[in-house]
């Protein structure tokens, strides 16, 4: 594969959460380490990230290394972080994900949105409110109540309806986190409070990365100039 600096700084954000020394195979493939101190995956689960042509598997002990190695080798890497095409092949008694991994460099950003998005602290009491105004699921998933940075919010009224923000990672990486109100969905405003987030942690010379398993979320983000370079899936093995 040509050298891609993005893909190489996403994949050494990658490296880093592993917690064991592993490298991506050059020239595609994968590798599988055991690695207890994984944050690829939640604790005791079975962390996959496939970025390119090339894959890094942590798995939390060495009972099952040999048998998601021996398993994981025979499939083609594009298919890795597929949840049926797993479970097919190993005992998986749950799931999470996949979620898609994208990243933007600043020469491809693509800045979008509305003059009137504020900023407020991240902990904001109304931040709070537009959480409180989501499904529980849609709350977890877009992670903005663990931000780092300041939020960028757009109101109506006195109401909150969309903000974003990020969380910092290891690495230098902005972790973007991105939530609007359903009733004010499909009107450009993920797309504004995002832009605004986005130039921040540019300006703070951090990667942006946004890890997105809705449909409309990966869109906003190919729409700011992020390129989707892979995916994360964790999958938790039957004892």
């Amino acid at each position: 594969m040509t050298h891609d600096p993005l893909l190489a700084r996403a994949r050494r954000v990658w490296l880093k959460m592993a917690g064991v020394s592993m490298d991506f195979p050059v020239g595609g493939g994968v590798e599988v380490a055991v690695s207890a101190r994984s944050r690829l995956c939640p604790p005791g689960w079975v962390g996959i990230v496939g970025l390119g042509d090339a894959a890094v598997v942590t798995v939390p002990t060495g009972r099952w290394a040999g048998i998601v190695r021996t398993v994981l080798h025979e499939l083609p890497v594009g298919v890795l972080t597929d949840a049926d095409r797993l479970r097919a092949v190993l005992p998986i008694a749950e799931v999470l994900g996949p979620a898609s991994l994208a990243y933007l460099d600043e020469c491809d950003f693509q800045p979008a949105g509305l003059d009137s998005v504020d900023v407020v602290p991240g902990e904001h009491a109304d931040l709070a409110g537009l959480l409180a105004s989501v499904a529980t699921d849609d709350a977890d998933e877009c992670g903005l109540a663990d931000i780092t940075s300041d939020a960028f919010v757009v109101r109506r009224g006195n109401r909150v309806v969309a903000a974003a923000g990020y969380r910092r990672w290891p690495g230098l990486v902005a972790h973007l986190c991105v939530l609007t109100e359903p009733n004010h969905r499909g009107r450009g405003l993920a797309p504004a409070v995002a832009s605004a987030a986005v130039a921040d942690a540019l300006a703070d010379r951090l990667l942006p990365q946004w890890r997105a398993r809705p449909y409309p979320s990966r869109q906003v983000a190919l729409a700011l100039g992020f390129r989707q370079l892979g995916a994360q899936l964790s999958i938790r093995i039957r004892v």
